[in-house]
């Protein structure tokens, strides 16, 4: 019979309860259709305790916003055009003034994602 152990630095005070701090580490919502308001499948905006934001699309991360700096990835940022259309209401803008922001160095490309 295999037991699993590990150790942790953490007392029992520390730890969040389970039915009231830890619904706050994170929020994951679905992106919203902008003509009807309901959710859109495989897009999501999650919101992290600290305040950073990261858009995901299925199981990959697009874009993060944290400290003030925004992240994209670099092999995915303009991947398709739903992505394209989530990541633009994401940033609040078009895909010509990010490619112009990602050119002046505003915008920081890296690999934000496993590589696979």
């Amino acid at each position: 019979m295999n037991k699993i152990m590990f150790s942790s630095n953490l007392t029992l005070e520390d730890m969040p309860h389970r039915e009231h701090k830890l619904r706050l580490i994170a929020k994951v919502e679905n992106c919203k259709s902008s003509r009807s308001g309901k959710p859109i499948a495989n897009q999501f905006i999650i919101t992290l305790q600290n305040g950073i934001k990261i858009f995901q699309s299925y199981d990959t991360i697009i874009c993060i916003k944290a400290n003030g700096e925004t992240y994209l990835d670099v092999n995915h940022w303009d991947y398709s055009n739903t992505t394209s259309k989530y990541r633009k209401e994401f940033l609040n803008e078009d895909t010509k003034t990010t490619r112009d922001k990602i050119n002046k160095g505003i915008y920081i490309v890296d690999y934000l994602n496993k590589m696979k």
